[in-house]
């Protein structure tokens, strides 16, 4: 629930007087002691929230049976932060916007571009394709497709059911900043990228002196990461003292992050008890892909099961862990943007 935010001002401020207070108007200045932000104000923190699947599901049916133009072009639902306020306060959690999406088989949303690094994390379907710099990504469940700034792309159903995955965005970075920036098609000056096979040998990598201008980019030239090559890199992870394993999509190019300012981790997490507490100065979305378990966050129990979407904000302490089995939950977070302003505080407890 959203609580009012409430200011204590300072009482003395009504001594100001009127003519002063009307040059002040005139000159276009404000008194710091009558700021908000010069006070502390006493209001509700982010708190952790859930997406259930079980919520999810039927509402994306009803979309998918409205055949106006508008939105069979996106049949997007955002996932906005209850603690939101406004259209502009729409984040998902942090800096970090999230929505789901749903194609149906034979529709084909047009190509576009622009300024905001975007994913797309495959929940369900098959036979559909991301197309990112004329590039084909097949999108198949728990697969990542990336689609970085100013890479056009578009998406194409040839298969015989829906397909749905889950958008994330830091647009919420690039309206803070006022460089949010659209075109759309038809597709222009697209960059050429080499082929995604020329970065699957273990150990070795293409110079990079031969390789085209596209490479140069702060992304990675692979667009997608397939599921089962996600998977087989985890049972390869080291095992943290709690029993779980973690691996983060990278730019084979450079060993960076897959997105300049997305970082990409999955976390596989064990029955039994909770992992260590972490905590990030960083906001982190995450994806259950397999399994089903329990977070605490912020000292809050959130239960999740398979294709359950829930947040951990920023400076929460949260704990995971499965029941049944081991569980994996796909984590994309803000904290390049921490990381890269020397503002990332992080720890991991015992």
């Amino acid at each position: 629930m959203t609580t009012a935010r409430t200011v204590t001002r300072d009482t003395r401020t009504a001594t100001v007087p009127e003519r002063l207070r009307k040059a002040m108007v005139d000159a276009h200045v404000v008194p710091l002691w009558e700021s908000p932000t010069a006070h502390q104000l006493d209001r509700e923190n982010e708190r952790p929230h859930r997406w259930p699947w079980s919520d999810l599901a039927p509402v994306l049916e009803g979309v998918a049976a409205i055949g106006s133009p508008e939105i069979v072009e996106r049949r997007v639902l955002s996932l906005v932060n209850p603690k939101s306020t406004s259209p502009e306060d729409e984040a998902t959690t942090g800096l970090v916007s999230a929505a789901v999406q749903l194609l149906l088989p034979g529709e084909r949303a047009r190509p576009h571009r622009h300024s905001m690094n975007a994913l797309r994390f495959v929940l369900e379907g098959s036979g559909a394709h991301t197309v990112v710099d004329g590039k084909p990504c097949p999108m198949e469940r728990g697969d990542l497709i990336i689609t970085p700034a100013w890479c056009w792309h578009e998406h194409i159903s040839a298969g015989t059911r829906p397909t749905i995955w889950v958008d994330v965005l830091d647009v919420a970075l690039h309206l803070a900043l006022g460089t949010d920036e659209f075109q759309p098609g038809p597709i222009v000056d697209a960059a050429t990228h080499p082929a995604d096979a020329l970065y699957t040998v273990p150990n070795v990598a293409p110079c990079v002196e031969d390789l085209p201008d596209s490479a140069a980019r702060p992304h990675s030239p692979v667009f997608r990461y397939p599921l089962a090559d996600v998977v087989r890199a985890l049972r390869n992870a080291p095992e943290a003292p709690d029993g779980s394993r973690r691996v983060r999509y990278v730019n084979p190019v450079t060993g960076g992050p897959a997105m300049s300012m997305l970082d990409c981790t999955m976390l596989q997490v064990e029955a039994g008890g909770f992992t260590a507490p972490t905590r990030s100065t960083a906001s982190t979305l995450c994806v259950a892909i397999e399994g089903a378990g329990e977070s605490v966050i912020g000292g809050e129990r959130i239960p999740w099961a398979a294709n359950d979407v829930f947040t951990v904000p920023s400076r929460q302490d949260a704990r995971h862990r499965a029941e049944g089995g081991p569980a994996r939950l796909f984590q994309v977070s803000d904290r390049e943007v921490y990381d890269r302003l020397g503002l990332l505080s992080e720890s991991r407890g015992e």
